[in-house]
């Protein structure tokens, strides 16, 4: 007798064994299409389940769409719902098929009951077909005059759907206007809210070509719309509030009673219980307020409760969120939040990113009066289980100890610190201890008597080891056993797998031979040999180069090495002020919680038409560095965005005196005798430059340009016309090229009219208006009140490029320019157009 067949599993409704089970489906459907049968809607429902289920785990049931648009004939609105989902989903994909849903959704946007209209005329404008695009105009304008919102609602976002299928076809069925009179009229706050984001997506991506459209997209920022929205922001949902409030921190007030009043009218937004509601009106009162400096201030006093209140209260990601806004202004006046100090201590029960955050806001608001309490505090991390937590608490303490404040007793705790048995303590405490030695050198006796009992073989992370090591360097004479330390680490050379390290050693072994030669002789034989054999390229070039000093002359070596050396007064910031401005001016965003701005984590095609033109990227907008302390880097390594010159870029590489590998301080001395042979050559160099300087000025006055030495009185020809090319094209690499190469020809200040203050409402105008006076813009960032613009032009007779970075305050209505050009000579020709057109813009 044979075996009996396995039984076979049967198959689960979301797996279907093969296409036998669409083709029975197909066959289901097919026989309740037309059935009035009771009880026919309930089988639909489980049929229609099943079609939805195979398609959602991507089974291929497109076969099935005319079954499925016939059995929507029903009054059954869950039918209809899943009907829909499925239309909307292969509609994409097959086009054609669409056209088979035109008439059953057409029927239903007239139907009796409001839900299925507002459906229906959802899903037909989600077909995005755009051979059905004459389907969707009947229906959109009845929906818009509808007398139900809820289908209200849904055209107007049915709108903004078909200018994305086709742009002339919206703007011909004059539906714009439609929006704005609802926005202006209708009773339903969510209608509103609706009408607000569809029209100033149509009209901001309408202005790049029609003028018409950039007015009425600075209608939507003039000052009656304004105040109707405030006035009913009580009316709107929490989601339709955010969206008023961004549109009215980008308004422009006319004068100090303006602000005042938008201010008063929002005052009660800040008591609101919603997170988001909160920091948007946070938004406007400050961007409202940047021209004001005692308003300013005020209002961060003002908003200082809300936001607390709204840190301690909700969800550890809400608290988190906020406290990234807390930190941003606590960054830029910590002063107004020193009295606030134990808001921001951890507690037990909260997430690892909150407490570092909190950690950050600690060492900011840290003044004479608060060190002892936050140092305390902070001490007690350094034992907390949480080992991320504990590092920070203690680099927190070395950062408030290089502020001044409370030295002597920050120091102590730091060198109990070393005396803990727990290696990342340990650790961490020894890279601040370098940096503290750096600054204050008085401690260096405290501090090497501790750390002279630091093995180190119990010594693992690189960072630490070689901040120990810079301390046997440096402080050798006083530390007995540092050429032997260094010695055993030589032997270990091979087996110290940090470049770092390695770099240090060879540095330590070098000022502990200056100071203890015959101890240290052998180890630097060693530590060269090992150091040339390296496979490392930067630790071979400095063993090389310490070898070469050491055969020219001990003498000069010695000074190179280890030259007399000053008290680090300032440590770089690693931040630049203009990134953070340019996170300030995109206050309540994403870009605060990451702490970078937008376009460092955004594609490019996501950041509008506004932040970035083509490869330039976003520009950010900030104070200009100045030559006191030390200015931060720029940006971080990986950002090409930011345009600099290179007169910029050398401004901003004063000393880092934080860097790890310093360059060897410069001695004057060491050239003295070099200077005393050659100083015949340099006084005939001077007398060269000043024959050049004469020759300058005879080119410069045959040029026509108005520079005549002191001894030429005799007027200078009217300067040729400068004439540019109409057609003129630069890439955007070229550009950025070129900025870079070129040196600042001209910088100067201009001043702009109230008319062109108004107009930049659109910033988009202004590169429309250059480009009349053949004056082209390549790029364009920031955020009202701070806008940015990089323009480019070019001679009509020469492939010469003039080049021009503009950056634009409109609360002090001043342009600063800086023009850079391939002829230097002709710079100042193009200065005078260029003024002559911005001073133009607006009338």
């Amino acid at each position: 007798m044979a075996p009996p067949a396995q039984s076979q599993r049967s198959a689960s409704p979301s797996q279907p064994s093969g296409k036998s089970e669409v083709s029975d489906l197909k066959s289901q459907l097919r026989q309740l299409a037309g059935s009035r049968a009771p009880g026919v809607d309930d089988s639909k429902r489980e049929l229609f389940k099943k079609v939805i289920s195979y398609m959602t785990i991507g089974i291929d049931v497109s076969s099935l769409f005319g079954e499925m648009v016939m059995c929507s004939a029903a009054s059954d609105i869950v039918l209809k719902k899943m009907c829909y989902l499925y239309v909307g989903n292969y509609a994409k994909v097959n086009p054609d098929l669409a056209l088979l849903t035109i008439n059953f959704l057409q029927r239903d946007c007239k139907d009796e009951d409001p839900m299925i209209r507002g459906l229906a005329l959802r899903s037909l404008c989600s077909l995005r077909v755009a051979n059905l695009v004459e389907y969707l105009v009947g229906p959109l304008g009845s929906g818009l005059k509808d007398g139900n919102s809820y289908v209200r609602m849904i055209a107007v976002t049915g709108v903004l759907k078909l200018y994305y299928i086709s742009a002339s076809t919206c703007i011909d069925a004059d539906f714009p206007s439609v929006l704005k009179h609802l926005l202006l009229n209708d009773p339903d706050t969510q209608v509103v809210a609706n009408c607000i984001s569809s029209l100033q997506e149509i009209w901001t991506l309408e202005a790049t070509t029609s003028e018409e459209a950039s007015r009425e997209r600075e209608t939507l920022l003039s000052k009656p719309i304004v105040y109707y929205l405030l006035n009913r922001i009580k009316e709107f949902s929490e989601w339709a509030q955010c969206l008023v409030l961004e549109l009215v921190a980008k308004y422009i007030p006319s004068d100090s009673n303006d602000i005042f009043d938008i201010m008063n009218l929002l005052e009660d937004r800040l008591q609101h219980a919603n997170g988001a509601v909160v920091l948007a009106t946070t938004k406007v009162f400050l961007h409202l307020t940047l021209s004001m400096t005692d308003v300013h201030q005020q209002v961060y006093e003002r908003i200082k409760a809300p936001l607390l209140t709204l840190v301690s209260s909700g969800s550890p990601e809400q608290s988190y969120a906020v406290l990234s806004h807390l930190h941003l202004l606590v960054m830029r006046a910590p002063y107004i939040f020193s009295n606030d100090y134990k808001h921001f201590y951890c507690q037990y029960n909260e997430p690892t990113y909150v407490k570092k955050l909190k950690l950050d806001m600690l060492t900011a608001v840290a003044n004479e009066s608060n060190t002892y309490e936050i140092v305390t505090e902070l001490c007690e991390y350094a034992a907390n289980v949480d080992i991320p937590i504990a590092r920070e608490s203690i680099r927190a303490v070395g950062k408030i100890a290089l502020q001044q404040y409370d030295v002597n007793a920050i120091v102590d705790r730091l060198l109990q610190f070393l005396e803990m048995e727990k290696d990342y303590v340990t650790a961490e405490a020894l890279v601040l201890v370098k940096d503290l030695l750096r600054k204050y050198p008085q401690w260096s006796h405290d501090c090497i008597a501790v750390v002279g009992n630091i093995s180190s073989k119990n010594i693992q992370e690189p960072k630490a080891k070689a901040a120990l090591i810079w301390m046997l360097g440096e402080y050798s004479q006083d530390m007995q056993d540092a050429p032997y330390v260094l010695e055993g680490l030589i032997e270990n050379w091979d087996e110290e797998h940090s470049a770092e390290v390695r770099l240090h050693l060879l540095t330590a072994v070098m000022k502990c031979f200056f100071k203890r030669s015959p101890e240290t002789q052998k180890a630097l034989g060693a530590a060269l040999a090992a150091g040339l054999a390296d496979f490392h390229q930067d630790v071979h070039d400095r063993a090389v180069f310490y070898y070469r000093l050491l055969q020219h002359n001990i003498t000069v070596a010695e000074r190179v090495v280890n030259p007399p050396k000053q008290a680090v007064s300032v440590f770089a910031d690693t931040q630049s002020s203009e990134i953070k401005d340019r996170i300030f001016d995109e206050f309540n965003s994403l870009s605060v919680v990451y702490q970078k701005p937008s376009y460092m984590f955004t594609d490019r095609e996501h950041r509008g038409l506004f932040e970035v033109s083509d490869e330039l990227g976003n520009l950010s907008i900030g104070t200009e560095l100045t030559d006191t302390g030390v200015p931060g880097h720029s940006v971080v390594a990986n950002d090409k965005d930011l345009l600099l010159s290179t007169s910029e870029k050398e401004e901003t590489r004063a000393p880092n005196n934080n860097d790890t590998f310093s360059a060897p301080a410069y001695d004057s001395s060491l050239i003295s005798i070099a200077a005393s042979q050659g100083q015949s050559d340099l006084m005939s160099s001077s007398i060269t430059v000043s024959g050049n300087a004469t020759s300058s000025f005879a080119i410069d006055d045959l040029l026509g340009l108005s520079i005549t030495a002191a001894s030429e009185p005799a007027p200078t020809p009217p300067p040729p016309s400068l004439k540019l090319n109409p057609k003129a094209s630069l890439d955007p690499s070229t550009f950025q090229q070129k900025w870079r190469q070129l040196p600042i020809s001209i910088s100067q200040e201009y001043s702009l009219s109230s008319e062109g203050v108004r107009a930049l409402t659109t910033p988009q105008t202004l590169p429309r208006h250059m480009q009349n006076s053949s004056i082209h813009c390549i790029a364009s960032g920031g955020q009202s009140p701070n806008l940015k613009f990089f323009f480019y032009a070019q001679k009509a007779e020469e492939s010469s490029t003039f080049l021009v970075e503009c950056l634009i305050n409109t609360s002090s209505s001043k342009a600063q320019i800086k023009i850079k050009a391939d002829d230097q000579t002709a710079s100042q020709q193009f200065s005078s157009l260029f003024q002559t057109a911005l001073s133009n813009f607006g009338s």
